[in-house]
């Protein structure tokens, strides 16, 4: 019998997945509805950049150690 682990870096990848989504939608919503009083440098939408960013990394991640079928 064969066992078979998924790798801590799959999770890992879900959970920057999750999270870029989670603030990258956060800064589209601020980008259409600003918040009444803006913080210094919010022109530049780092909620955007950063989630992006996340999502990008949390999705090579997640395909790059997804599980496999092995049979």
């Amino acid at each position: 019998m064969h066992k078979h682990f998924i790798s801590i870096w799959f999770f890992i990848g879900l959970l920057l997945t999750v999270y870029g989504v989670l603030i990258c939608g956060t800064g589209v919503y601020e980008l259409f509805d600003p918040p009444p009083h803006q913080v210094e440098l919010a022109q530049y939408h780092a909620g955007v950049w950063w989630g992006a960013l996340l999502l990008v990394l949390g999705l090579i991640y997640t395909i790059k150690f997804r599980p496999k079928d092995e049979q």
